[in-house]
């Protein structure tokens, strides 16, 4: 618990920790910023809240959110995180000491001119990359929150920033931001704010570094705000060759702005100009097996390591005249910029891009060159392209074992193992499921695997090699992604949900044609009960549940259970249903047991804390690797998480499904945008945002404790799922860790699948363990397999 504070706002504390702090170097909202020195002789800013504050919940949980942003961001354009304690008697952070003004003081003095708007944009555009690879939002981008350091500016305070796929959201009547630097959908849309917001900002404040007023500018933030969502922006004053690049980040779209690879690209060319293209000088990693050479190259459409690139089109790969190998020599290149042509500026020109190649020639490349074989093959796809449009005109869903190129009906390629794999390894394959990127998610049953994703209504491969043996268009604008999403098999048919959410599919497992579908109320998602998921729940935010048989469709039965905010888990084994109530102020939560196959309610009770069920082992349920008891002792259990309003996760909480003892845990850290699961012997793992990894076990007598934590150095991870001797876990670059169920060690990654893509959804897609095999995803729409032992991978 937090040490009471009792000193006044005005009383200045002598220590924050071990820190004894020196001068103020200012004074925000939240808390006071003071120099201190470290026992090093490093020179800190240690941020300390305000005494007022720091007994106040709300901002307590505030104030650690920053911390936990803050930790999560590491880069050459924000300030590095020391050291903090959000549970003392005043909270308080600290970070490095950046010797500088703030943008809106440099600016008061002097707009920037030409060359040093081109560095400050550089170096913004490069601390909102490291920003949003964390997963998060800043949200509070402007002249204040930017300090001018001698070696670039540092991005700071993020106290308001949120990760981008966290279902937290802004509460009904509250903007967070500062308008003149707020994007529009801040103000039409604050619930659907992404990373192209903090792009919005970054123009907002480049306009004001270099006119010393804001795109929009007024007295009122009210008319400012109005500016921002119907006027176009006035950037008179604006350098000229910087106008159509601020413009295009002022976008009112969001889709219409720049990324922010694209505008380290153009910012740091004209900032940093060089007869050399310092956009090439970037290392890339080797991938083994692929580039078209086996052990060279690395698929991405540029020189393997030692060639040169400049061969010509007959040059064989790694020499410099098609002659032969060549030996390795360089991990890296630069391009040479013809410094004889300029671009009417006097400035040297720049190369054109080299075309982006699609993500199908992509995948084609990183098999390798096509040869005769690959040839006939694409054609057969062709073919087969022309069979698939005509049978879903009919109606009919395609069967079929040709083609892989486009993600169709086919069987997968197939990869060896890891050159450290055991004997007998299972070999992998990968197959391009949705055309044009976009994760999928999948589950499986028995020797199938069933995916649904973007513009993917749902897909039937072989869990043993990938063959894809039929596919259901979604719909064009279709966007469904996420990892609870997938396609289940329930009652012997395939139950998947609509794009728009409004329609409960069961389709044929065996041919993909629709046996019958039941509209789903607002809100409303579909949870299974029973050992063979015999019986599909339909409930409601405001507690009103209907419950179908999975095999027919047929109604059961229908009740109000619980109220608004109830939220339904099924279990695996009885046909038990649990409604989970939080109470509006999120003090207690209410637990209801109803029996799915009548609605009966078995039992109900009332605990402490705002409570989410992720699962029951034993009697009234099963956990998510397998039936079992859930204690040694043979009493089954539910697990609930208790979250503070903000989704920290500090409770794990246990309920005895035959005395309806309560037990509690508080986990040692808690956990943020915390996922959970649980073994079938009663062990719950939890998963946070920031990639740490906690196991909690329960003992004979059904009490919790916390077994281990590792930091998986990972910034996003999926729901864990526990099978065996492992933990495994997916990440937002298409990889797979294994962690030791026992020990938590890691115990095997796989290689980075998707390039550099990534994707904000709103959780990711967990793995699939099962008959020896894992089966995975990546932001590139492949879905992938790998042998269930991490050893070699």
């Amino acid at each position: 618990m937090p040490r009471p504070a009792d000193s006044p706002r005005s009383a200045r504390p002598e220590y924050a920790g071990q820190y004894r702090l020196e001068s103020v170097l200012g004074s925000g909202g939240m808390g006071v910023v003071h120099l201190a020195t470290s026992a090093s002789g490093l020179r800190l800013a240690v941020k300390v809240v305000h005494a007022e504050f720091a007994a106040d919940p709300e901002f307590r949980a505030r104030f650690r959110q920053e911390v936990t942003a803050a930790r999560r961001v590491s880069g050459a354009f924000t300030a590095a995180v020391v050291d903090a304690d959000p549970e003392a008697g005043r909270p308080w952070m600290a970070t490095l000491f950046v010797d500088g003004p703030t943008l809106a003081q440099r600016t008061k003095r002097k707009p920037l001119d030409a060359a040093e708007l081109n560095r400050l944009g550089a170096g913004l555009a490069e601390a909102l990359r490291d920003i949003h690879r964390a997963g998060l939002v800043h949200r509070d981008l402007k002249p204040g929150n930017v300090l001018m350091a001698g070696d670039g500016p540092k991005v700071i305070d993020f106290g308001i920033s949120r990760p981008y796929d966290s279902q937290l959201r802004t509460e009904t009547g509250k903007l967070i931001g500062t308008p003149p630097f707020m994007a529009p959908e801040q103000f039409q849309r604050p619930r659907e704010v992404g990373p192209e917001a903090d792009v919005f900002a970054m123009g907002a404040v480049l306009v004001h570094a270099a006119t010393g007023r804001g795109p929009f500018d007024s007295d009122s933030p009210y008319l400012v705000a109005y500016q921002v969502v119907h006027h176009e922006p006035d950037l008179s004053g604006v350098p000229e060759e910087l106008v159509p690049l601020i413009a295009r980040c002022l976008a009112k779209a969001p889709e219409d702005r720049p990324t922010t690879d694209e505008l380290i690209a153009e910012l740091r060319s004209a900032a940093y100009p060089t007869a050399e293209d310092t956009r090439a000088f970037i290392p890339a990693p080797r991938v083994p097996g692929e580039g078209g050479v086996p052990g060279r190259g690395h698929g991405w459409g540029l020189p393997a390591a030692g060639e040169r690139a400049d061969r010509g089109p007959g040059a064989a790969p790694g020499s410099a005249d098609g002659s032969g190998p060549g030996r390795e020599e360089a991990t890296h290149r630069r391009v040479r910029i013809d410094v004889s042509a300029e671009d009417g500026r006097g400035r040297p020109s720049r190369p054109s891009p080299a075309p982006r190649a699609s993500r199908t020639s992509r995948a084609s490349a990183s098999r390798g060159r096509l040869g005769p074989w690959s040839r006939r093959r694409r054609g057969a796809a062709a073919g087969g392209a022309a069979v698939l449009v005509a049978a879903v005109a009919a109606g009919a869903v395609l069967i079929g074992g040709y083609g892989d190129g486009d993600g169709g009906p086919g069987a997968g390629r197939r990869t060896a193992a890891g050159p450290g794999a055991l004997p007998g390894a299972v070999p992998g394959w990968s197959v391009p499921l949705v055309p044009g990127g976009g994760m999928p998610a999948c589950s499986a049953a028995g020797g199938a695997v069933y995916c649904a994703g973007p513009r993917l209504a749902a897909a039937r491969l072989d869990r043993s090699d990938g063959t894809v043996r039929w596919k259901v268009p979604g719909s064009p604008s279709g966007d469904r992604v996420g990892g609870e999403q997938a396609p289940v098999l329930a009652g012997g048919l395939v139950h998947l949900v609509s794009a728009d959410g409004r329609t409960l599919r069961a389709l044929d497992p065996e041919t993909g044609r629709e046996r019958w579908s039941a509209p789903v109320p607002a809100g409303a998602g579909p949870v299974h009960a029973g050992r063979g998921r015999e019986t599909v729940l339909l409930g409601t935010a405001d507690g009103r549940v209907r419950a179908l048989d999975s095999a027919s469709g047929k109604r059961l039965w229908s009740r109000s259970v619980g109220g608004v905010g109830t939220v339904f888990t099924g279990s695996g084994t009885d046909g038990t249903v649990f409604a989970v109530t939080a109470a509006g102020d999120g003090a207690t939560t209410e637990v209801r047991a109803l029996d799915a196959v009548d609605g009966t309610e078995r039992w109900r009770l009332r605990t402490a804390g705002q409570l989410t069920a992720i699962g029951a082992t034993g009697g009234g349920g099963t956990g998510t690797g397998g039936t079992g008891t859930g204690a040694p002792g043979g009493a089954g259990g539910l697990y609930l998480l208790g979250s503070d309003l903000y989704g920290v996760t500090d409770a794990v909480v246990r309920i005895d499904l035959r005395t309806r003892a309560v037990r509690r845990l508080a986990p040692a850290a808690p956990v943020d945008q915390a996922q959970g699961a649980v073994d079938a012997d009663g062990t719950v793992y939890l998963s946070g945002f920031s990639g740490d990894l906690t196991a909690v076990g329960t003992g004979p007598d059904g009490a919790l404790a916390e077994r281990w934590r590792l930091e998986t150095l990972v910034s996003r991870v999926s729901r864990p799922v526990p099978a065996g001797a492992y933990v495994y876990l997916s990440t937002a670059d298409g990889r797979v860790l294994a962690v030791t169920a026992k020990t938590g060690r890691t115990a095997g990654r796989t290689e980075v699948r998707g390039g550099d893509r990534t994707l904000p959804v709103p959780t990711l897609p967990a793995p699939v363990v099962g008959g020896g095999r894992v089966v995975a995803v990546t932001p590139e729409g492949s879905v992938f397999s790998v042998g269930s032992e991490p050893k070699g991978w």
